[in-house]
């Protein structure tokens, strides 16, 4: 495998979740309101804070896709997780082992966007670091370029996965669910039809087609 495939490999897992997939679901814009989004121990990620998130990230991907704020706070909890399990475990990740990292958790041509903005620049930060802390989880030096990255990279999104079920975690239910492990996104979707969209696409009986009648005699 090349290390340009490998790279490319290795941004795939951001604590068990596919970062750059992830982020371009479609979803229902939230609305506000006080109170946190999500709390994880004792860590509370504000209602603002998400909107402020996928605002700024919606502005580096551009119009053409719609960031769902539900996918953002996806990626923000399981980044807080993989921060607390790290701290727990006293894995430190230094900015020489963050800064190649942040060029691969996201796609090369947005990764200029990105850290145009401090607020993408924290979140591919916090991507960066649990992808790094994961890699020396699963046994490697930290390194996104080692050959052995991918495999250790998901070993430790494994090891973080167990290790955060002790973690009380807490998701305001307009973003979904928590299943003990990850974030279930609610039903609010781009991809749900609407009454009008499921009538327009069920044939009204009456408007069925008609059998062709026989074309009339010449009259002699």
């Amino acid at each position: 495998m090349s290390t340009s495939r490998r790279l490319r490999a290795a941004r795939l897992r951001v604590g068990g979740v596919a970062l750059a997939s992830v982020l371009l679901l479609g979803g229902c814009a939230a609305g506000t309101h006080p109170g946190a989004a999500a709390t994880i121990g004792d860590k509370e990620i504000s209602v603002g804070e998400l909107e402020k998130s996928t605002t700024a990230i919606q502005s580096a991907v551009g119009s053409e896709q719609q960031v769902a704020p539900a996918a953002v706070l996806k990626i923000l909890v399981s980044n807080e997780l993989a921060a607390q399990v790290l701290d727990q475990r006293s894995i430190k990740v230094s900015d020489a082992e963050l800064a190649p990292a942040m060029k691969v958790v996201v796609d090369q041509s947005l990764y200029p966007k990105f850290v145009a903005n401090p607020v993408t620049t924290d979140f591919l930060r916090a991507a960066a670091r649990a992808v790094v802390g994961q890699i020396k989880l699963g046994g490697g030096t930290g390194s996104v370029t080692d050959p052995n990255a991918q495999q250790q990279s998901a070993e430790g999104a494994r090891l973080v996965e167990e290790a955060a079920k002790a973690i009380n975690v807490d998701i305001a239910p307009r973003y979904g669910s928590w299943d003990g492990t990850q974030l279930k996104e609610g039903s609010g979707s781009l991809s749900n039809l609407s009454e009008q969209s499921k009538k327009a696409q069920t044939p009204d009986p009456q408007q069925q087609q008609q059998p062709e009648q026989p074309p009339a005699e010449p009259q002699g």
